[in-house]
């Protein structure tokens, strides 16, 4: 898309010289002969730059650059001075002008300043995009070497190439913003933004204006106009986290968006057109909210191009040391620990534990306990009481009225061991109790494979 550049000058000559010199570089040049008609067009055709003369009749360059400033603060504004009005190019620059430019001027001058005023700009974009993903970006990485896990790591390796939107399913807690990161950082939009919107976090009556902006005096508040996070996506990725959070009439205009590319800011009259990547998540059933009506079944068919579903943590124990490793490492680092190692009766115990809050929690409960032991060595009396000792309601086993047969438990019993640890066989011994040798001479009486 070219730069858009809105002269406002009252002399015919000088925009005309300028609109000639400035359309040859590939710029989108609009004229305006005095203030007002230049702060009209500046709604309509949202300029990249401005120039403006200082000396006009009726509204002057500053009246002008003051209410041009209130209505987009970011956009550059380069003034053209005349002899003798140095002061008010001053008092121009102290009112937010970028940089001015005095009469007679070379355009050849004026192409040099236009193109650096451009340049800042979008470095001024840049740092606020990389602000906006530091500010989200967890630093985490995905650990695990488990089917289930590689299955995963697969599919977004087939799926991130392509524009395709992605789904991702999961409890709370298994890592799906990590699964989103790996999609857009192993995609070719990995150099252009990527924002994040938690659509949980952010109260109903303010997502909208979150999500697609708004023009200014659209709302009580609303001072100057604001750019939504679509629109700060342009050419990269949004991930929207918690997207059954969204309601219903936000649900409307994010099919709009996914189906036309396009979308209104709020208050606004325009439609914007986007080049946008949507990865979203969520850790509820969608198609259940489907049936009840609480989610548009044309928008989850949209969503669910590509779905990529996390396993919890309890469906891939295996995976469960290396994480110990991994976040030993990482607050041992954080907290100045050196070579903080975990028992291996530690590890047993956590590998025993049922991670109702999957990854977050197991990551929790090793902050703590690096935090807590003494020297560099975790040992068993700091593993927190509710992973040391289970809850009775989960591991008591209750006899039904009726009875039942204890080979069909037993049989019950290994086949989940063996499918917890991905048919490890001398894994799924060590769950059990067994020794490998014994678990094989049941799997045989069982008849299981």
């Amino acid at each position: 898309m070219k730069n858009r550049i809105l002269v406002v000058d009252d002399e015919r000559n000088m925009r005309w010289a300028i609109k000639n010199a400035l359309v040859k570089e590939g710029f989108d040049v609009f004229e305006a002969s005095n203030g007002k008609e230049g702060l009209e067009m500046l709604a309509s055709i949202e300029p990249n730059l401005v120039l403006l003369d200082i000396r006009m009749p009726g509204m002057d360059g500053i009246e002008t650059l003051t209410e041009i400033k209130k209505k987009d603060k970011d956009v550059p504004v380069i003034m053209i001075t005349a002899h003798g009005t140095m002061e008010m190019a001053i008092d121009a620059l102290k009112l937010g002008a970028l940089d001015f430019v005095s009469k007679p001027f070379e355009l050849e001058k004026l192409k040099i300043i236009i193109r650096n005023a451009l340049d800042l700009r979008n470095m001024k974009e840049e740092i606020s995009y990389l602000k906006e993903e530091l500010r989200y970006n967890t630093g985490q990485r995905i650990i695990g070497s488990s089917k289930k896990m590689q299955d995963v790591l697969d599919m977004v390796n087939r799926v991130a190439k392509t524009n395709a939107t992605v789904l991702i399913l999961g409890e709370s807690g298994t890592g799906k913003e990590v699964i989103a990161n790996a999609v857009h950082y192993n995609s070719d939009r990995k150099d252009n933004p990527y924002i994040k919107v938690n659509c949980g976090a952010i109260p109903e009556n303010l997502i909208e204006s979150e999500l697609f902006g708004y023009e200014k005096g659209a709302f009580t508040g609303a001072g100057s106009r604001k750019i939504g996070k679509f629109e700060r996506a342009n050419k990269g990725t949004i991930f929207l986290d918690e997207i059954g959070e969204l309601s219903l009439p936000l649900q409307v205009k994010l099919l709009r968006v996914l189906q036309q590319k396009e979308f209104e800011r709020v208050g606004g009259t325009e439609n914007i057109k986007i080049d946008i990547r949507i990865i979203t998540a969520t850790n509820k059933n969608l198609l259940e909210m489907v049936e009840k009506g609480l989610f548009r079944e044309d928008l989850y068919y949209r969503l669910n191009v590509i779905p990529i579903e996390l396993p919890p943590l309890r469906e891939r124990v295996e995976d469960i040391p290396q994480l110990i490793d991994y976040f030993t490492e990482k607050y041992s680092l954080e907290l100045s620990k050196k070579d903080v190692k975990i028992d291996s009766s530690v590890i047993q115990i956590l590998c025993d534990y049922t991670w109702k809050g999957n990854i977050r929690e197991l990551e929790n409960v090793i902050e703590r306990m690096v935090i807590l032991c003494d020297g560099n060595r975790i040992t068993e009396n700091i593993i927190p009481a509710e992973v040391k000792i289970p809850s009775t309601s989960e591991n008591s086993i209750v006899l039904p009225a009726k009875g039942l047969k204890l080979e069909e438990v037993e049989k019950e019993l290994i086949v989940q061991a063996l499918t917890r640890t991905d048919n490890n066989q001398t894994k799924a011994a060590r769950l059990l109790g067994i020794t490998r040798h014994t678990l094989l001479y049941r799997m045989e009486k069982y008849s299981i494979k």
